[in-house]
């Protein structure tokens, strides 16, 4: 496994790639950096006037994001401008996770900051930016991720270890939820997640050190030790989108636990032998 980026991030989060920059992008939530990475140019780092909590493509240019206050417009100058807030009464809330479903419609759900209390929700934007509440009753809302055909989404509450899997309509609302994989304090804390190619689908564990593998029917595949104690996200990237990369955070770590863990807070990135999917860019 290599460490591609060594920011050591507070909490590097939301691994996007962005197909026509042949670039990922990714962020730490608890500060106002931006990071991009590429093949040619190696890693970067943008001071942004804002604290983003995920960053996805826009399909007529530029980017859109979650934010602490909203949802926000990036331009293609990493200008900040804001959208629309969901939730302006919920002080505590800051938006988290964020995925462009196959049709281009934006998911992305909220939390309390401070990881205590269920009062998160899960939206989904679409192409006109009116927005629509899906779910409720989240501590810490994480992941979206979408089968190839776009008919099942997994999202997971990371707080209690679950993850569900809505199946959805054409309209992009849920037909119905359900419990799809349920985990305990030895395997860590399931965090963001990806489908690749096969429809199976990657999840990092927070805490536990590695990122899985399951197949669509909830059958636990494989394990890839990852040399970090939080990884946070995973995305499919590369030329062939046959490179996963995983964001991580070094948030509450030890100076000897930094010392044990150099690439805390980096981004790292393997070839697990399967690809990933082109993500959407969202289409508003």
């Amino acid at each position: 496994m290599d460490l591609l980026a060594d920011f050591r991030a507070n909490l590097g989060e939301g691994p996007c790639w962005v197909e026509h920059e042949q670039a990922l992008y990714w962020i730490d939530i608890n500060s106002c950096k931006l990071f991009r990475w590429s093949e040619d140019q190696g890693a970067t780092t943008r001071e942004l006037t804002t604290k983003l909590c995920s960053i996805v493509p826009r399909v007529g240019g530029g980017y859109i994001g979650g934010s602490y206050d909203g949802w926000v417009a990036i331009s293609e100058k990493f200008e900040i401008s804001p959208i629309a807030d969901p939730e302006p009464t919920i002080k505590d809330n800051r938006f988290n996770d964020a995925k462009v479903d196959r049709k281009g419609r934006l998911w992305a759900g909220t939390m309390d900051r401070h990881e205590r209390q269920a009062s998160g929700s899960l939206y989904r934007m679409d192409r006109d930016l009116t927005w629509k509440q899906i779910d409720t009753g989240y501590r810490v809302t994480n992941g979206p991720a979408f089968t190839t055909d776009g008919r099942t989404m997994y999202h997971t509450d990371s707080a209690i270890q679950k993850v569900y899997a809505f199946d959805l309509d054409t309209g992009g609302d849920p037909i119905g939820r359900r419990l799809f994989l349920q985990f305990t304090h030895e395997d860590g804390y399931p965090d963001g997640m990806t489908v690749d190619a096969e429809d199976c689908l990657w999840i990092a564990f927070w805490d536990g050190w590695c990122v899985r593998r399951y197949s669509p029917n909830g059958e636990f595949l494989s394990e890839y030790s990852v040399p970090v104690q939080k990884p946070t996200s995973v995305a499919f990237g590369g030329r062939d989108l046959d490179k996963l990369f995983i964001s991580s955070a070094s948030r509450d770590l030890t100076e000897a636990q930094l010392v044990a863990q150099p690439g805390a807070g980096g981004l790292h990135a393997f070839n697990p032998g399967v690809t990933g999917i082109a993500e959407q860019p969202f289409a508003g």
